[in-house]
């Protein structure tokens, strides 16, 4: 008899997830509604995050600590050389 995995072992609850982040499950909700969250997939009604997904999601938030993100220095930068 082999033993197989879960087809649903790489994913995390929406509770899980929030507990990981020490976030409440609204914030990750709101999240979602403003585009700026993981990518979530839904079976149902129920949310469901892949592990690798939210990895690379969190991967993208880093900053250089300079207080701007590289996408809206990218912007800025582009509006700079729009007046210019």
């Amino acid at each position: 008899m082999s033993h197989t995995e879960p087809i649903l072992a790489e994913f995390l609850t929406l509770e899980a997830l929030a507990a990981e982040l020490q976030r409440n499950k609204r914030t990750l909700d709101r999240w979602d509604a403003l585009g700026i969250g993981p990518p979530r997939t839904r079976v149902g009604r129920r949310v469901l995050y892949r592990r690798a997904s939210v990895q690379k999601w969190l991967l993208e938030q880093e900053s250089d600590g300079r207080g701007c993100d590289n996408n809206s220095h990218d912007k800025s930068n582009a509006r700079k050389g729009d007046r210019a």
